[in-house]
């Protein structure tokens, strides 16, 4: 990998996302080798859209297939969060994947030596409300799902939109909370609901916070109380159509939906 190919895959998404005309992956395959050279990448792209000055982003998503796999993050484009009800009819898609998710807002400033310290434990301390998230998935490669996985990766984990429901505080009862218990269900459209139940890939979607708290200040950098991080699919990954009402409940959480 050169500097020049992370330039040039930066620039590919850069304007696939200007343009909403899904690039062509295949140009680049086997570029990147590293999810660092993944990162600069999304670091390219991130300031090329939100600006050289833009501060440190304040909605991150953040997530892996398992505990034993390496966690991966992303910051996220202010344009694309939105709130609960949220009216995308003539959002530019290339593709509609849904996930539902919980999203957590941290209460205080977070400094790259106090990231460096944190343990699972401790982290939830930092947490000081939660609201139940959807994520829709997008692509701005043309293969979309079939892109190498660095490509995706590098395309900002193939965000499209988050969609954030009212916050509550998160509290003691949170913080000892089993998710293995956790039900929750989504509704696409005309398609009967879906429920679930403790299906949090992580088991546990307060478990991303110290790998995404050390990854979003490894360059020094301090996050800032209110910082938003979301945390990981419950549903799988299934597919919307343009026209559906997304909704997603977590009991005793809270509700959020969003109109495609």
């Amino acid at each position: 990998m050169t500097q020049a190919a992370v330039s040039r895959i930066a620039l590919a998404l850069v304007n696939a996302r200007k343009n909403h005309l899904p690039a062509d992956a295949s140009q680049f395959t086997d570029q990147l080798s590293t999810t660092a050279e993944a990162y600069e990448v999304q670091d390219l792209v991130y300031k090329a859209l939100e600006g050289e000055t833009a501060p440190v982003a304040q909605a991150w998503k953040s997530g892996g297939p398992n505990r034993s796999s390496e966690q991966t993050h992303s910051a996220l484009l202010a344009q694309g969060i939105l709130q609960n009800g949220a009216e995308m009819r003539n959002w530019p898609l290339n593709i509609r994947i849904v996930e539902i998710e919980i999203a957590f807002r941290i209460g205080c400033d977070i400094t790259h030596e106090q990231a460096a310290a944190i343990d699972h434990e401790s982290s939830k301390k930092l947490i000081a409300a939660k609201t139940v998230s959807i994520e829709i998935v997008d692509s701005r490669w043309q293969q979309a799902g079939q892109a190498q996985a660095l490509l995706k990766l590098a395309d900002m984990q193939s965000h499209g939109t988050l969609v954030l429901g009212d916050w509550t505080p998160y509290t003691q009862s949170d913080a000892e909370r089993d998710w293995s218990k956790q039900r929750c269900s989504l509704k696409i459209g005309e398609q009967p609901v879906v429920s679930f139940m403790g299906t949090h890939t992580l088991q546990d979607p307060t478990y991303v916070l110290p790998a995404w708290l050390k990854h979003a200040t490894s360059k020094g950098q301090t996050l800032p109380a209110g910082t938003i991080i979301t945390t990981g699919s419950w549903c799988g990954m299934p597919f919307a159509n343009k026209g559906d009402l997304i909704v997603a409940e977590f009991d005793g959480i809270s509700k959020t939906s969003v109109q495609l």
